[in-house]
């Protein structure tokens, strides 16, 4: 079970999609989300790269302080 949702449920689920979506829609829709994850993933690691790099800059500036 996936945080209460149950087997019954995700079917009741898909069905609906179906019907709203039609089946030759899916594959889109599975490819577009697929794209928007990989872009968000790869949003999330630059900020990790930007803040790394910045918090580098900043001990680099603080041993200098240091020597000075």
């Amino acid at each position: 079970m996936i945080g209460g949702i149950g087997i019954p449920e995700l079917l009741i689920i898909l069905v609906i999609v179906l019907l709203i979506f039609g089946a030759g829609k899916l594959p889109q829709i599975g490819g577009n989300l697929g794209k928007a994850i990989k872009n968000f993933k790869g949003g999330v690691k630059e900020d990790e790269a930007e803040e790394l790099k910045s918090a580098k800059s900043e001990e680099i500036e603080d041993k200098k302080d240091e020597k000075s």
